[in-house]
C-alpha cells in the first residue's frame, strides 16, 4: 500500500541518501556525473536540507511502499493554494507501475492545492511524459544558473487543480 507522511528534521539523512541513488540511477544520462555530484553536494548537503526545511519551510514527505521508503517529494507554497513542487523522486526499480501517478493524487488530497507548478530538464523525457499523463502543461522555458558553470535547462509545467 502507497502512502505518504511528512518527514521531520530526523528524516534528513534518509531523504539524502535515496536523493544520491535515484540521481545516480537516473540524471547520468542526462547531465553527467559530475554534475549530478555538484548538484547533490549543493541541493542534498545536511545544512541545506535542513535551510528547506525550516527556512524555506519546505514540505518534505516520505513516499512508502508498505513500510518501505521509496523515494520523497518536497513542497511549498506562499498562499496555500498554488503549490511548487520541489521534489520528486522514486527509486528506478519501482518506476512505471503507476506509483507515481498514486502519489501525486495522495498529495493533492493531502494539500489540496489550487495549481501545482514544478520545473523539470528538458532532456528527462521519460518525467515529462508523466508529467503529461498527469495533467501538467508546459508554461514556459526556464534555463537556470546553479553556480560553477552549471545551469539547468528546464520546463516549467503547470497543472490546474479543480
Amino acid at each position: 500500500m502507497i502512502h505518504i507522511t511528512i518527514a521531520q528534521q530526523k528524516d534528513l539523512d534518509t531523504i539524502a541518501n535515496l536523493a544520491r541513488q535515484i540521481w545516480n540511477d537516473h540524471y547520468v544520462n542526462i547531465i553527467g556525473q559530475v554534475q549530478v555530484d555538484y548538484m547533490l553536494d549543493k541541493m542534498y548537503n545536511h545544512q541545506s536540507l535542513v535551510e528547506q526545511l525550516t527556512v524555506k519551510k519546505h514540505a518534505f514527505y516520505l513516499i512508502k511502499n508498505n513500510n518501505e521508503t521509496i523515494g520523497f517529494l518536497s513542497v511549498s507554497s506562499e498562499n496555500n493554494a498554488d503549490y511548487f513542487l520541489h521534489k520528486f523522486y522514486i527509486q528506478q526499480q519501482k518506476s512505471n507501475s503507476g506509483i507515481g501517478t498514486e502519489v501525486l493524487h495522495l498529495l493533492i488530497k493531502t494539500i489540496h492545492p489550487k495549481s501545482l507548478t514544478l520545473t523539470v530538464n528538458r532532456q528527462n523525457y521519460k518525467s515529462i511524459n508523466f508529467y503529461f499523463k498527469n495533467g501538467f502543461k508546459i508554461d514556459r522555458v526556464e534555463d537556470f544558473d546553479i553556480g560553477d558553470g552549471y545551469q539547468m535547462n528546464d520546463f516549467v509545467m503547470v497543472k490546474n487543480i479543480k
